[in-house]
């Protein structure tokens, strides 16, 4: 019986591991959205990569959409903007795409 119980608890773990892996869509509304609030002020990639603790290369792979920041990466983002956190979360849910 116990080898029973080890294979459910190794297909629980299994199944959870699957769904936690699997790939998520990238939010192209936040990359727009950092994109647009970055080019307003002014600033650079490297200036803003830098002043949320990033490489170049990170912060340009979520502004131009290829990554999905951590929540961490997107508090230090909004930081480096200098706005809050929910008036980046209201500037993304209002972004409407171009078509």
């Amino acid at each position: 019986m116990p080898a029973v119980g080890c294979l459910d608890v190794a297909s629980r773990e299994m199944r959870m591991f699957l769904t936690v892996s699997a790939p998520t869509q990238v939010d192209q509304a936040l990359a727009a959205t950092v994109r647009r609030i970055r080019v307003e002020r002014g600033d650079t990639q490297e200036d803003l990569a830098h002043k949320a603790g990033l490489t170049v290369a990170a912060f340009a792979r979520i502004e131009r959409g290829h990554a999905n920041p951590t929540w961490t990466t997107v508090r230090r983002i909004a930081q480096a903007l200098d706005v809050t956190l929910a008036g980046l979360a209201e500037a993304v849910e209002r972004y409407k795409p171009r078509h």
